[in-house]
């Protein structure tokens, strides 16, 4: 029989302001504090269990004891994730969605996703040549956004992508901020789902030719377990789920490009590409760097871990940030050294940048290969096709906001691409192997 265990608990009524003031370091700070990878305090005036580390991650991503409906607040729903997508599914109906995504996944798609993002960037760089300040962020979320659709098999005009790029980088930046954030997500949102759902139903008519490896054609023409088709608007919210993630790697790229600058012994290594750096490196800008602080679940059922009990229906919140830095897992967490993932075989729940656990049944994000696909091409071209400066700049970035972005979105002067057709990139570029 299990011997009910009180759960730590944090000082204070409601700790929704600290969080805030915290930021990143509100979850890790006070484990630290307690001496516990997992405590209990109130967010939103609502009592939450929080934790984090190897073992609470694993708990975490059991599918027999968590449950992802009704966990994410209304206000992402509205801005960041939309509503009736996968993220909020659970069981038999998770399973059949995720299936979904995975089809597209292939090593083919995945490889054609890497030359489309290399192509993009290869023309966006003939363009920085003729600028004098090239703000690397703003502009790698137009290459992204251009990557996404055009993978995905949705038609993107020239003169509607800095709109695109625009509201999926709003509603990226939607899920931490302040209710000005919130706002502009959701009307970023809304507008994108307006598009989209015409895309899907222009589809289905046939008047736009998708091809069927695309997102576009499988999203359009998914059934559900009951045999009918998505909704028009929930496959909208599904095709977002598509291109949004591949363009909020922009933060991710910012923080390796600005790694790379700060870190120029990487550069040769990366050149070399031995012993696969480019994963490395990839790697550990994704453990390093902050981008999501959390993720949330609902207890499905009541049960016991380490006699602590958790409740059903009660809020659980997993420290993702501090699990990728957690010091029982990484060696001096707090430094950025890409070597510490030469051959690496660690648990899928101590590295969960994007989730943890199994790709196929569980909520580890599927558009993770896609990740770091794109991440590795865009850092060996980097290195290896082109040429810039660094200019004094706050290179800073706010450890309260998320996500968060270096102050000044890193800027880059004196472009210059190396005279190299992109069927020499092609050829000079190594096979990436998917993680």
């Amino acid at each position: 029989m299990n011997v009910k265990t009180p759960i730590p608990k944090a000082q204070g009524i409601d700790n929704t302001l600290a969080l805030i003031k915290e930021g990143f370091h509100f979850l890790p700070g006070l484990r630290k504090e307690l001496e516990s990878d997992i405590f209990e305090t109130r967010l939103m005036g609502q009592k939450v269990i929080c934790m984090g580390g190897k073992e609470a991650a694993e708990m975490f991503y059991n599918n027999n004891l968590f449950k992802r409906k009704d966990a994410v607040p209304t206000s992402i729903k509205k801005s960041l994730l939309g509503e009736g997508g996968v993220h909020g599914l659970d069981d038999e109906a998770h399973k059949q969605r995720k299936r979904m995504f995975l089809s597209m996944m292939t090593p083919e798609r995945l490889e054609d996703v890497r030359k489309i993002a290399v192509n993009e960037l290869n023309s966006k760089v003939a363009e920085w040549e003729t600028k004098e300040n090239v703000v690397f962020f703003e502009e790698i979320k137009e290459v992204l956004t251009r990557t996404g659709c055009k993978w995905a098999g949705i038609p993107l005009r020239d003169q509607d992508v800095k709109q695109r790029a625009w509201e999926l980088g709003e509603m990226v930046d939607s899920f931490g901020g302040s209710v000005a954030r919130f706002r502009s997500g959701k009307k970023a949102r809304e507008s994108q789902e307006k598009w989209l759902k015409g895309i899907v139903k222009n589809v289905r008519s046939g008047k736009i030719p998708a091809p069927a490896n695309t997102a576009a054609y499988i999203i359009s023409h998914h059934r559900e377990p009951n045999g009918k088709q998505l909704d028009a608007q929930i496959a909208a919210v599904e095709l977002n789920n598509i291109i949004r993630p591949i363009v909020a790697t922009a933060y991710y790229l910012t923080f390796g490009a600005m790694a790379l600058h700060e870190h120029p012994e990487t550069i040769s290594s990366l050149k070399e590409n031995k012993s696969n750096y480019s994963l490395m490196f990839t790697q550990e800008v994704r453990r390093f760097y902050p981008f999501a602080p959390a993720m949330g679940a609902k207890v499905k059922k009541s049960f016991y871990w380490y006699n602590y009990h958790f409740k059903k229906n009660m809020l659980v919140i997993l420290d993702i940030f501090g699990t990728n830095h957690h010091p029982d897992i990484w060696d001096h967490p707090d430094e950025f050294n890409p070597e510490r993932f030469k051959d690496w075989k660690g648990s899928p729940f101590s590295f969960i940048p994007q989730g943890g656990g199994d790709h196929h049944i569980g909520h580890r994000c599927a558009g993770e290969w896609v990740t770091v696909m794109i991440m590795r091409s865009f850092f060996q071209y980097l290195t290896e096709n082109v040429t810039y400066t660094v200019p004094d700049q706050n290179l800073n970035y706010s450890m309260t906001r998320m996500p968060t972005v270096p102050k000044s979105r890193f800027v880059i002067t004196r472009v210059k691409k190396l005279k190299k057709s992109l069927h020499d990139l092609e050829d000079n570029e190594q096979t990436h192997t998917v993680i």
